[in-house]
């Protein structure tokens, strides 16, 4: 985008309330319009050169987190640059809530082990894993991942990826060395076991459609550039979303 062209705050709220009706249809019942642009100024406010981003991306990343019943507030969602592309990123919390909207999920949750932990990791007949973060010094490097669902049913499903093995699937990407890999390792650590683990999990459509988007937005096949996202394309979630059970807010991090 030009300098003569850039977005300014009011015209980035003015575009907003233009395209109220688009966001408003996106949106799930439970997160009203008003609250989705205040928490979306906020990101603005917070990250001013996101007004500098091409107009469509950056519209059209807002809509995304929108269709997807997330808030860009930094804790379920983000948006980011690459380059002068804005893209919407889901955070772990964001995934967690999306699956938590399943109504098949009584826990789950996702850590970084460090070297300086405490931890096991047994497999057999018996599998188990205990993490016992040091609570007080240097916790050193990360060097491992796991992510652990307990389903209505009483079954536990856990999945443990060593760095090496995250790493893998960083350098698989075009986006490894800048953007969320750079800024986020251990959010995209704990994102790609998350969804490792989801191929375990019982599955619904608007999870197939949001993987496969988030597939897309950050190059894990590397072939294909960051996305820019046409407003008027966005596919509405809204049905989907709205058949889905509505869950209060907790003040949990990683943890459902």
């Amino acid at each position: 985008m030009s300098k003569g062209t850039a977005l300014t705050a009011q015209s980035f709220k003015n575009g907003l309330l233009e395209k109220q009706d688009t966001f408003v249809s996106a949106l799930p019942a439970h997160i009203p319009y008003a609250k989705f642009q205040s928490t979306a100024l906020l990101a603005i406010n917070k990250n001013p050169n996101l007004l500098s981003a091409n107009k469509n991306s950056l519209y059209g990343s807002f809509v995304a987190c929108a269709g997807d019943g997330l808030l860009p507030d930094g804790r379920q969602a983000t948006i980011t640059m690459f380059g002068s592309t804005a893209q919407y990123m889901p955070m772990v919390s964001g995934i967690i809530e999306k699956l938590r909207r399943s109504g098949e999920l009584l826990t789950l949750s996702a850590n970084v082990v460090y070297e300086n932990d405490a931890y096991e990791y047994e497999l057999g007949d018996n599998e188990r894993i205990t993490h016992k973060p040091l609570t007080s010094g240097e916790r050193g490097k990360p060097v491992a991942v796991y992510a652990i669902a307990k389903l209505k049913g009483g079954a536990v499903q856990r999945e443990v990826m060593t760095v090496d093995e995250v790493e893998q699937v960083r350098n698989v990407s075009k986006a490894k060395n800048s953007g969320p890999w750079k800024d986020w390792w251990s959010e995209m650590a704990k994102k790609t076991c998350i969804r490792r683990l989801c191929k375990m999990l019982p599955s619904s459509v608007e999870m197939s459609d949001f993987w496969e988007r988030d597939e897309l937005n950050f190059n894990l096949d590397n072939q294909r550039a960051p996305i820019e996202i046409p407003v008027e394309q966005i596919p509405v979630l809204q049905e989907v979303i709205e058949q889905s059970p509505v869950i209060e807010d907790e003040d949990e991090e990683e943890t459902i």
